[in-house]
């Protein structure tokens, strides 16, 4: 008996959708297998797992996600060895493939900006940290870390400069304000690489406290960056009321680990 060609497209086209149907399910039973691995740290298997269940459903974001975080589980923060920078590449690209269905996602934005802030790639860091405040204009976490990355960008310069200059350090390092101050040209010089940062980094982390008010990592970089911007000060009044500012950001930040009893 002929079946004619018609026919068996009926078929085929009945079978489509409960074929769709059970990819999604064996995506499903592959994210959770996956799942199950993760929690037990067996991070290859779970790589298995996700890669498997995101072949059969590419919609399916949580696979993508697990599989971007069991590589970044993998990661050791500011490792160097080729290894672990490949595997802070795979973790950065698997996050950006969630980026690529879900935008907005700030789990991926987050851990990207994290990894590139452990690389010591803080422009790339910085990048992302304010991709996340678009996402999330009211959360304290990015504000917080953009004044962190400003800091970590202006610090080392004027490390090296003083080096450079061959000015010497405080004998007591707990007294940073006995630190002399630049000379004029060197000061000038460090003020036009450090002034924008030094400010935008003070601006976000107030911010962060007005959101989040009472933190003692805030208040600790408040203190740091406010040391910062008294060396770019060009009179003496303006260096010495950086240094009080930073000294009150200080004493906030003792007085309230003391007072949570840490």
């Amino acid at each position: 008996m002929k079946v004619s060609k018609f026919a068996v497209l009926g078929v085929v086209l009945l079978l489509l959708p409960f074929c769709s149907g059970c990819r999604k399910l064996r995506a499903r039973d592959q994210l959770n297998k996956g799942v199950a691995a993760f929690r037990n740290a067996q991070f290859q298997a779970a790589i298995m797992h996700f890669k498997e269940a995101v072949g059969l459903d590419p919609s399916l974001v949580n696979a993508r996600l697990y599989l971007a975080t069991a590589y970044y589980n993998q990661y050791i923060p500011s490792g160097e060895s080729p290894e672990n920078l490949k595997i802070a590449a795979q973790a950065i690209d698997a996050y950006q493939d969630v980026l690529k269905t879900d935008p907005n996602n700030s789990n991926a934005i987050a851990s990207i900006a994290q990894i590139y802030y452990y690389e010591r790639k803080f422009d790339k860091a910085k990048e992302f940290q304010r991709h996340w405040l678009e996402v999330e204009p009211n959360n304290p976490v990015p504000y917080y870390w953009i004044g962190v990355l400003d800091w970590a960008i202006c610090f080392p310069r004027t490390q090296q400069m003083r080096k450079d200059l061959k000015i010497e350090f405080p004998k007591d390092p707990k007294d940073p304000s006995s630190l002399p101050p630049f000379p004029e040209k060197a000061r000038a010089q460090l003020a036009e690489q450090n002034d924008p940062l030094v400010k935008e980094g003070i601006e976000v982390l107030e911010k962060a406290n007005e959101l989040k008010p009472n933190n003692f990592d805030t208040m600790s970089y408040l203190n740091l960056l406010y040391r910062q911007k008294a060396d770019l000060e060009p009179t003496p009044a303006a260096r010495e009321a950086d240094l009080k500012q930073a000294e009150d950001w200080t004493n906030k930040a003792i007085a309230l680990r003391k007072a949570s009893g840490a």
